[in-house]
């Protein structure tokens, strides 16, 4: 039982300095770029495509905090 305490301590301590979860700018637009040519996007498409992407901002509902946070009704 305290071999499974001292694991999970471990785990609790080492997990959130790891740095495989950091993405580089570099990865990231070798990312944004392999969705613009999937997508085979030209001119501007293809720069607001890159523009959102590298800003994280690529949700098609727009912005949260447009509706005060409040989520729309649902549709019947």
């Amino acid at each position: 039982m305290h071999r499974f305490i001292f694991i999970a301590a471990v785990l609790i301590v080492a997990l959130p300095s790891a740095p495989s979860f950091a993405v580089t700018a570099k990865e990231k637009m070798a990312t944004c770029k392999f969705g613009a040519d999937d997508q085979k996007l030209a001119g501007a498409a293809r720069t607001k495509f890159m523009k959102n992407c590298m800003a994280n901002k690529n949700d098609p509902r727009g912005d949260a905090g447009a509706a005060g946070g409040v989520p729309p009704p649902p549709k019947n």
